[in-house]
């Protein structure tokens, strides 16, 4: 039997260097702007895609991948590598249709494919962070079994948490209401938001500016994760210079012995907007 061929989604935002390196398979979702659709990370980047978002009048909206999309990609690993198993991990299906779609697949081809399907309940680099860990571990010869061990492992052991700019994307997509919006607004509050056990994003505090919130997220770090050797994972709209800024005071306070800095992609940015950092660690 073959390595572990590890597949994704275009929401885990995983740098193009990384995905080529550790041989991960990105099955896109889409991305409209009206009667346009994209698929994200192949036909839109991050960077066209912020520069529309600031130009369009519209409102972009996303899909999932079809079932079918994940099925071409199941066969064509199993007819060119032939009978690997094949871990799929995916945005938390509180957030989206990607995780049933790709249940659906491996169903149709349960018999002929070994194919694994798992509900990340996360989002942006929260999965990538867990991806590239399986895949390094893959590679290196790891088996099925001992790839959902690290991965169980992985999924326990890593926060995410997000800072937002602007409430507007938030609002729009119906995560908080209106009032709740302009509110946050004219007192400058910037909601630090998470991920919960069920893959719902939840708010876990409000902070008076980005140096609090920033803050605060450093010193729940360093109550979970002490002087641990911890990777970090920081995806960012928009945001290069708060992103390495937020790395930076990390490295000061935390054992950081490695270390990430990616773009959230068109997908989640349409529904968290520019200026928003995500910030993930794990135990190295």
């Amino acid at each position: 039997m073959g390595n572990v061929k590890i597949v994704t989604d275009s929401t885990a935002d995983i740098p193009a260097a990384l995905v080529e390196e550790l041989g991960i398979t990105v099955v896109p979702l889409k991305v409209h702007f009206g009667e346009e659709m994209y698929e994200d990370g192949v036909d839109l980047t991050p960077k066209e895609f912020y520069h529309k978002l600031h130009e369009s009048d519209l409102m972009p909206s996303t899909s999932q991948p079809t079932p079918h999309q994940f099925e071409e990609q199941y066969r064509h690993l199993a007819e060119s590598e032939g009978d690997s198993p094949i871990l799929s991990i995916h945005l938390s299906s509180k957030l989206s249709g990607t995780y049933q779609s790709a249940n659906i697949a491996a169903q149709e081809l349960e018999g002929e494919v070994d194919v694994t399907v798992v509900d990340s309940k996360r989002a942006s680099y929260a999965i990538g962070i867990i991806v590239t860990e399986v895949a390094r571990f893959a590679k290196e010869g790891a088996d099925k079994e001992a790839c959902l061990k690290r991965l169980d492992k992985l999924l326990t052991d890593t926060t995410v948490f997000f800072m937002v700019d602007t409430l507007e994307y938030l609002e729009r997509n119906g995560r908080i209401g209106k009032a709740s919006a302009v509110l946050g607004s004219l007192l400058k509050i910037k909601p630090i938001l998470s991920l919960n056990s069920d893959g719902e994003v939840y708010p876990f505090e409000k902070a008076r500016g980005q140096k609090k919130a920033v803050a605060r997220i450093l010193k729940e770090f360093e109550g979970r994760y002490g002087s641990d050797s911890v990777h970090l994972g920081i995806s960012h709209a928009e945001a290069q210079g708060e992103a390495e800024a937020f790395l930076n005071q990390a490295k000061d306070r935390l054992n950081v012995t490695s270390s990430v800095t990616t773009s959230i992609g068109p997908v989640i940015g349409a529904h968290v907007g520019p200026g928003t950092i995500s910030v993930t660690i794990t135990r190295s």
